[in-house]
């Protein structure tokens, strides 16, 4: 066995390990057909306010811009879906966001990952990203052969669906490459497409992020939500799910083991009314580890008053 080999299958176990459901790995180099899809869907304002997907253009399609001398791009799927559910009619939840924030989750392990690997191979440069650093996590998930982007813009495994974290590693390490690229098994179905409550779901692949309640509920930062939005949302207060809901692929979804997702016990149990009556000191120590922060109180706030009738 060559040192390439014996590298690639400790980086496989070492996944494995820290609990990650999937790990591929795809040689670096230049997005160039993802660079030209990024640059025209940013032209045509598809990113709303989003000001910051227009920033580092060159990292986010380059890796050695972010390693130097990266040779070589790790990609790991951790899962998040839960057979929990909240209470009926409250305001709704994305299930991401049910437990402990996924970010410091997924950046401890990556962390200790990378720390693990340069005591076995020795010193090498790299760096773990999990959805906040410019690096196009999907793409480079399609290219190590872990499933395809489908028409909602999500990563489908064709075994366990697509509710799954993407964490990438970089480094300059030399590995052994997956070689196929995973078929699109999206095939005639629109579902996604035409359950979409705000039709932010285009043809051909392209979110158009402008219109997605994610957008809105999470990222928007204005005091108000577009009035054109208004009945539109679904009760949705925090993210949206219903892209993913309706996706046949999704049947083989599987709940997850991680104890830092088990759900805070308020996002299953907290009723529109205690919503209402949640003083922002209670949101800061109930939600301190939570995604929802990422709103802030009046963020949530704002979209609960948005989506009552």
């Amino acid at each position: 066995m060559t040192n390439i080999e014996r590298n690639t299958d400790f980086i496989k176990s070492l996944a494995l390990q820290h609990g990650f459901d999937y790990c591929g790995i795809a040689k670096a180099g230049v997005l160039d057909e993802d660079a030209k899809r990024l640059e025209q869907w940013l032209n045509k304002n598809m990113h709303g306010s989003m000001q910051y997907m227009e920033n580092y253009f060159d990292l986010r399609i380059d890796p050695s811009k972010l390693v130097p001398g990266a040779k070589s791009v790790i990609t790991l799927l951790y899962n998040y879906f839960t057979a929990d559910q909240q209470q009926i009619n409250a305001p709704k939840i994305s299930k991401y966001a049910f437990g402990k924030d996924y970010h410091e989750v997924i950046r401890a392990k990556l962390k200790l990952f990378l720390q693990q690997l340069k005591e076995q191979v020795g010193e090498i440069q790299g760096r773990g990203f999990v959805d906040s650093a410019p690096v196009l996590e999907r793409a480079w998930a399609q290219k190590c052969g872990i499933g395809w982007i489908g028409k909602n813009g999500n990563l489908i495994n064709k075994q366990n669906g697509s509710f799954f974290f993407i964490a990438t590693l970089i480094v300059d390490l030399e590995l052994k490459y997956e070689n196929e690229i995973v078929k699109d098994y999206c095939g005639t179905c629109t579902r996604c497409i035409d359950n979409c409550p705000t039709d932010a779901i285009l043809p051909d692949k392209v979110i158009d992020g402008s219109k997605c309640i994610s957008y809105f509920t999470i990222e928007l930062k204005d005091a108000l939500i577009p009035g054109a939005m208004k009945g539109k949302f679904e009760n949705w207060m925090f993210g949206c799910d219903v892209c993913q809901d309706v996706c046949p692929w999704n049947r083989f979804s599987k709940p997850n083991n991680e104890a830092a997702f088990k759900a805070i016990p308020q996002v299953l149990n907290f009723s529109l009314q205690d919503w209402e009556e949640l003083t922002e000191e209670s949101f800061k120590t109930i939600f301190k580890n939570s995604p929802l922060k990422r709103s802030k109180f009046e963020g949530i706030k704002r979209n609960l008053e948005f989506i009552k009738e």
